[in-house]
């Protein structure tokens, strides 16, 4: 299973949100390069980045701060918030950036999805936020009546390959990831699923990693200091 640290850039800055509410947002770190840099000394090989003011604007708005971690970080980018067009996701994945993550366009645009995941096949993936089991959008401000389950399966049959899904009750809080919703979406489709939302420790990497999943993204544990990363990692890697 793939550890992601995460890091959200709000106005150029990294934060934090808990449960997604704005108001909530509070900075972890002072450099996002340099915070970059510190995750792949522990051992990462991916990141996973979110543009919080793309995402409530509706198109990318802190490009160059990820241009610059996916050029000289020596990680891998996975990059969501605000990509709602093929051309802004072609400017993504030219600009080296190794995976869109493409959110409220999945459950507005299905077939832009459609047609990402057909000519970029791995390097596109659908995050599923729900929040109460129902899919939210435009920076989880809107909760639409479209359930978890059978957005994902609609993705599944519009070719995507890798699904993030978030339980926002759960996000920002470190009070654990929602298993039972992700057992549930790990039946129902085929798809790899990467865990987002409340992972705390070591015991919560472990659970994730005996489901099967994919991935589990981790933030706030990692800057409050309840998961070490180096651990999780080298967790993940044992047979």
């Amino acid at each position: 299973m793939i550890v992601f640290p995460a890091i959200d850039i709000q106005e150029g800055r990294c934060v934090r949100l808990v449960k997604g509410d704005f108001s909530t947002s509070s900075q972890v770190a002072e450099d996002p390069l340099e915070t970059a840099r510190a995750f792949r000394r522990a051992g990462a090989e991916w990141i996973h980045m979110v543009d919080l003011d793309g995402a409530r604007e509706a198109s990318p708005r802190n490009s160059g701060i990820f241009r610059e971690v996916a050029a000289h970080s020596g990680l891998k980018v996975e990059l969501g918030g605000g990509i709602r067009t093929m051309e802004a996701i072609e400017d993504c994945l030219e600009s080296g950036i190794s995976r869109v993550i493409l959110g409220s366009a999945a459950l507005r645009d299905p077939e832009l999805v459609r047609r990402a995941a057909a000519r970029y096949g791995s390097r596109i993936a659908v995050g599923i936020d729900a929040r109460d089991e129902m899919v939210a959008a435009d920076g989880w401000l809107d909760t639409s009546s479209v359930h978890y389950l059978d957005l994902a399966k609609a993705m599944e049959q519009a070719g995507v390959g890798c699904i993030i899904y978030t339980d926002i009750s759960r996000d920002g809080t470190l009070s654990g990831p929602n298993l039972e919703q992700l057992a549930r979406l790990r039946a129902a489709v085929s798809c790899q699923i990467t865990a987002s939302g409340g992972i705390r420790d070591l015991e919560d990497i472990r659970a994730l990693r005996e489901m099967g999943l994919y991935g589990a993204i981790c933030g706030k544990s990692l800057y409050q200091g309840t998961l070490d990363l180096s651990a999780a990692l080298a967790l993940c890697r044992e047979e």
